[in-house]
């Protein structure tokens, strides 16, 4: 019995032995393997991506960038919404189909408040192909009768509008999901550590080339129209996850001494009034982030807080003015251990 047993004894430390000297033959080669990095322009942003791989991904990453440019992109003149804009026939792809599905779906979690019907009110308000004078009340109304999710729906492999007027635009979820689709393709590259970030929406995967997690940056909202500010709110971990961050404080214009925003509320027509000045929102997926981040600048403190009570799978930092002009913070309990300092 004692034989026996001291053999298995020997067996079991043999094992254990060679499963650590495995373990650390693995770490110690993908400690050599190289990071990457990567960065172009896409979507009028620029776009970084950092990962840890022997092949340099470039080629495939900007081709699934190029497909999102194909399917999304309001700037392109043959993309499939550039196409649907223009009421001419045109096949969907799944990549559209996906980003209209998830919108509508969160236009209706959001009472309307994320609305990619809103394009008409942007281009008026200035923010988007057309520089126009302050829209009157008149015109804003105008609008207002080509805007709302509930008027255009996907039927038979189709855009179906009650008016030919009505325009979509994905731009407050498209970096996301582009980032989403990089994300996807690394992915399926064998690639276990990267950070991809496209004009400031970001998702991580295992380890930074310091062997930590993915940290990243909030910076604290001032007017920056040029992006020159670098000055930190605070600093999140989101490793294994996605983060995109909204504010009207990097996007506005100054008209007669009146400053106007570039997040428009689709139900009034006119740039949102609200006290918070950046939302940022952690997610699973980028374009969810990107959406919500964006509706929350809409609905304001009080109904972002409502909205998240039944919504634990977001995680919310929003940076709000309180009544003294007065920079504050608020975030959702289950920010709480993401917050590094």
């Amino acid at each position: 019995m004692n034989k026996t047993s001291n053999r298995k004894r020997i067996a079991q430390l043999l094992f254990l032995a060679l499963l650590i000297v495995g373990t650390a033959m693995i770490i110690m080669q993908q400690r050599n393997i190289p990071f990457q990095h990567d960065e172009g322009m896409v979507f009028g942003t620029s776009y970084h991506v950092t990962y840890q791989s022997d092949d340099n991904l470039k080629q495939g990453i900007e081709a699934e960038l190029q497909k999102v440019d194909d399917a999304l992109s309001t700037f392109n003149p043959n993309s499939v919404i550039s196409l649907v804009n223009q009421n001419k026939p045109v096949e969907l792809n799944k990549m559209f189909t996906d980003v209209f599905t998830l919108s509508e779906d969160i236009s209706q979690k959001t009472d309307g408040a994320f609305d990619i019907t809103v394009m008409p009110l942007v281009n008026v308000w200035g923010f988007g192909f057309k520089s126009s004078q302050t829209p009157s009340k008149h015109v804003v109304d105008s609008l207002r009768n080509f805007v709302g999710f509930h008027k255009v729906k996907l039927q038979g492999g189709r855009v179906i509008k009650t008016d030919p007027r009505i325009m979509l635009d994905c731009a407050a979820i498209a970096k996301g999901y582009g980032v989403d689709v990089v994300a996807d393709y690394l992915r399926s590259q064998g690639v276990k550590n990267f950070l991809v970030e496209i004009g400031g929406e970001i998702v991580s995967c295992g380890l930074s080339e310091q062997r930590l997690p993915w940290k990243i940056g909030v910076t604290k909202p001032m007017d920056d129209s040029l992006q020159t500010n670098q000055e930190l709110q605070t600093i999140l971990n989101i490793t294994d996850k996605a983060m995109a961050t909204s504010g009207n404080y990097r996007n506005f214009y100054y008209k007669n001494g009146r400053k106007y925003a570039h997040t428009i509320d689709p139900k009034t027509g006119y740039p949102v009034q609200h006290n918070i000045l950046s939302a940022t929102v952690i997610a699973d997926r980028c374009a969810v982030a990107d959406a919500y981040a964006t509706s929350f600048m809409v609905m304001g403190l009080e109904k972002t807080k409502k909205l998240l009570e039944n919504h634990s799978e977001l995680m919310v930092y929003l940076i709000y003015s309180d009544k003294q002009g007065k920079n504050q913070v608020w975030y959702s309990p289950s920010m709480k251990n993401k917050i590094v300092e």
